[in-house]
């Protein structure tokens, strides 16, 4: 029997550069996605698609919080852009700049959706990489006053901040394989220190926040690679549990750990490769002194990879499925992932991403029938709720993403959203998978029970 907590927040998620748009409207500065995005030759994203305009969010908060409350939605978390707020990212603040967060704050609020704000969704102020961006251990201090601004503007009207979203990527493809803005491609110590400044960042964003509100819950959104047992026996989940946190192979960068470990357990992992060892050891004794524990830890789950009992990765059984973006379709990294977090760190968790890109379009009866979304999401729920049923504190699950939105290096090619946005007339349409959410929702995963229904 599925069944989740009476107080379980069901939502949605998106970020400012993703749905924003009006990219340098009302006083607000460039970032290093604009930058990247804009670089004449860059050749950065696919076809040259930018976030100029994007779902143009900016424009029709109204329409969107309208079209969550018929979908049930509880809750929603988007991020504030940093360079609206203040353009050069340490300098004056723009006094426009909080023109459409507090139409949108106040348009939640009024029906009755709570606000969740996260503060960086990989928006840097571009002024702020040119003095070295994550690199640069005074970006600490402009973070902090950031944090400080806006969580004084909506004090009484915001009670949660997440302060950095996946810094693991934000430091990795930023600034170590160059995928992503602002586009190095620099060593593995440099990827080390970007992910230290950040975890110094959040802290001090953290005491901020506090410090205008003790009562404000505070979090950070991880990410990383994920493992579960090919045979479900103690030692397989053993073998998942190590190879989760194993700082030794070539992604060491993109795991939960060498964020997590850094900012709670205040160390290194044994297994991290000689560079990171390296790096820790360069570390003033002073900065775990300033480390601060989350309130919660988010995660952004959307796979794992299966392991033999020596923890060795190994492949998915032939033809299993896949989304459009080729990632694995694997249910078990809603169980293991939780449960494994929680083991390490002993903090609520709150599902902050999970979906996946799918091939969708409008049918010719006007509607966007997605059994595939549908199909995914039930499994994945099904196993978040045994992982709930085993203990683990599981608070929220926010679905990425309420809008199909610019998905970075990839541009607008993946549509991750459960409403379909044309983009050539930016209309809006619920997806079928939109409407078995609102299901889910009004039923408090009730309606998991059974087999989905796919067509509404």
């Amino acid at each position: 029997m599925i069944q989740f907590p009476k107080d379980f927040l069901w939502g949605v998620a998106c970020a400012s550069f993703q749905c924003e748009g009006a990219w340098d409207a009302d006083g607000k500065g460039p970032s290093i996605w604009d930058d990247f995005c804009h670089e004449i030759g860059g050749n950065h994203v696919k076809h040259g698609d930018t976030g100029d305009v994007a779902c143009d969010c900016y424009h029709r908060a109204k329409e969107d919080v309208a079209l969550m409350k018929a979908l049930n939605v509880r809750a929603y978390r988007f991020s504030v852009s940093w360079p609206r707020i203040i353009p050069d990212g340490d300098g004056a603040i723009n006094p426009l700049g909080f023109k459409f967060y507090d139409e949108l704050v106040n348009e939640l609020i009024s029906n009755g959706i709570r606000p969740l704000i996260t503060l960086y969704h990989w928006d840097l102020p571009s002024a702020l990489q040119h003095k070295g961006g994550w690199l640069n251990r005074d970006i600490v201090a402009a973070f902090e006053r950031y944090a400080r601004v806006v969580a004084e503007h909506f004090k009484g009207r915001v009670d949660c901040f997440m302060t950095l979203n996946e810094p693991q990527c934000a430091a990795y493809l930023g600034y170590g394989n160059g995928l992503h803005a602002p586009g190095w491609k620099l060593g593995d110590a440099d990827v080390a220190r970007a992910l230290h400044h950040m975890a110094l960042a959040h802290s001090a964003a953290q005491r901020a926040i506090k410090a205008v509100d003790p009562g404000i819950s505070v979090g950070v959104v991880s990410c990383g690679g994920l493992c579960y047992p090919r045979n479900d026996t103690p030692a397989g989940r053993e073998a998942a549990r190590k190879a989760t946190f194993d700082l030794g192979h070539p992604y060491w960068a993109m795991t939960f750990s060498i964020f997590l470990d850094d900012l709670i357990l205040k160390r290194y992992d044994d297994s991290a490769i000689p560079a990171v060892r390296a790096f820790a050891d360069s570390i003033p004794a002073g900065d775990w002194e300033l480390m601060e524990t989350p309130d919660f830890i988010g995660m952004n789950i959307y796979n794992a990879r299966p392991v033999d009992d020596d923890a060795r990765q190994v492949r998915e059984p032939v033809g299993s499925p896949r989304t459009a973006t080729d990632w694995p379709v694997t249910p078990e990294a809603l169980y293991y992932g939780p449960m494994n977090v929680y083991k390490r760190y002993g903090l609520p968790i709150w599902i902050t991403e999970d979906g996946l890109s799918n091939h969708d379009m409008l049918y010719l009866d006007g509607k966007v029938h997605d059994p595939k979304r549908i199909e995914f999401l039930h499994r994945y729920l099904t196993c978040l709720a045994q992982a709930v049923a085993e203990g683990v504190p599981v608070k929220a699950y926010l679905h990425w993403s309420f809008l199909d939105n610019f998905e970075w290096s990839d541009g607008y090619d993946q549509r991750f959203g459960i409403v379909y946005v044309d983009y050539a007339t930016l209309r809006r349409v619920p997806k079928d998978s939109a409407w078995w959410y609102a299901d889910v929702i009004a039923t408090n995963g009730d309606s998991l029970n059974g087999i989905p229904k796919y067509y509404y």
